[in-house]
């Protein structure tokens, strides 16, 4: 059974939607005023929320951004309640980020109508999608069957990389938003006396280039095919239809494309404490993880020591000992340029 939280201020009003709700078998938790509601809110965890908008003291734009902050509720839809008919409140709040809104006196199918509705397109993006391009293709499909978003492109641009060719370079100004569809991709700044650091390191399944893209600025980072690679590219206006058009579609592509901001983190708490040795286990590890699905043979990969060590963040010198020294125990071995993992289970220990 469904949960929906009712906050509305007017008793009669309050008791006669409750009536139809849950003669429409939907459980209603009903809150008098807006701070009632914020706090039940965060408690109940409700499927939809049904809220007026004049209230004193906490008026429904009021309840909408407090819930809009918390993270647990920031994702409920939530329909406004109002008796005012003025174009200049709808759009305050549809801008705000309501996701419907009702206009006082309404009929009894009115108000189902929306509620069910509601409901069913926050199902549909509940669904957790694969990071392959399938999975993007069926997110795409989902958000293109909603009515405010059918603009988006049926059609993705496709595009092939051979290794080392560069995807965009640093002040290039963005125009759309990068899917690696195949193939292994690092993004990296160059200092003024031409010396490469590595940012982080990209693979099947991720979204590259979308900070820039948000704040509308110019690539403050390069990015770099490390084998040959083929990219999807979601036009600049169909990702910002993807963000802005509709909250459930919004939070579930946030939520797609911040693993990319998780991994940059850990990598930069590796970075700051962790011992070279740990450093290179842990990037050996990584790479392995990213190149197995492409190759046949699960424990090999290559990789320059440049670019390693740029990773790493340390000296090639560095990386070249500490290679050495994984090889004299066993961990790895080294041949024709690909390195194998001999004991992935002791590096991960080491990293750990």
């Amino acid at each position: 059974m469904k949960k929906i939280l009712l906050i509305e201020d007017n008793p009669e009003m309050r008791e006669n939607t409750a009536e139809i709700l849950e003669l429409a078998n939907f459980k209603v938790i009903s809150a008098e005023n807006g701070r009632a509601g914020v706090e039940k809110a965060g408690v109940e965890k409700p499927d939809l929320i049904i809220c007026d908008i004049m209230m004193p003291d906490l008026d429904g734009y009021g309840v909408l951004y407090l819930l809009g902050k918390n993270p647990e509720t920031a994702g409920i839809p939530f329909i406004f309640l109002t008796a005012k008919t003025e174009k200049s409140d709808v759009r305050k709040g549809m801008t705000m980020g309501a996701d419907d809104y009702l206009t006082k006196p309404f009929e009894e199918m009115e108000l189902l109508n929306a509620v069910e509705a509601r409901l069913r397109k926050n199902e549909i993006f509940k669904k957790e999608f694969s990071k392959n391009v399938e999975g993007l293709n069926e997110f795409l499909a989902q958000a293109q069957g909603l009515e405010e978003l059918r603009k988006i492109s049926s059609e993705k641009k496709t595009h092939h990389y051979k290794k080392k060719e560069i995807l965009y370079m640093e002040g290039d100004e963005p125009n759309g938003l990068i899917f690696i569809s195949k193939g292994n991709i690092k993004t990296f700044k160059t200092n003024e006396n031409g010396k490469e650091f590595i940012i982080s390191m990209h693979g099947k399944g991720d979204f590259i280039g979308y900070l820039d893209l948000i704040e509308n600025t110019e690539y403050r980072e390069s990015a770099e095919a490390l084998e040959d690679s083929e990219i999807s590219i979601i036009p600049k206006q169909d990702f910002f239809a993807l963000l802005y058009s509709n909250r459930d579609v919004a939070a579930k592509f946030i939520k797609m494309l911040s693993n990319n901001l998780q991994e940059s983190e850990e990598r930069l708490i590796n970075l700051a404490y962790n011992s070279v040795r740990k450093r290179v286990a842990s990037a050996l590890i990584d790479l392995q993880s990213r190149y197995k699905s492409d190759n046949s043979d699960k424990t090999a990969f290559t990789v320059s020591r440049e670019d390693l060590a740029s990773i790493v963040g340390t000296a090639t010198e560095s990386v070249i000992r500490t290679l050495s020294d994984f090889k004299e125990e066993k961990l790895i071995d080294i041949r024709d340029k690909n390195i194998h993992i001999l004991n992935a289970e002791k590096l991960v220990r080491m990293k750990n």
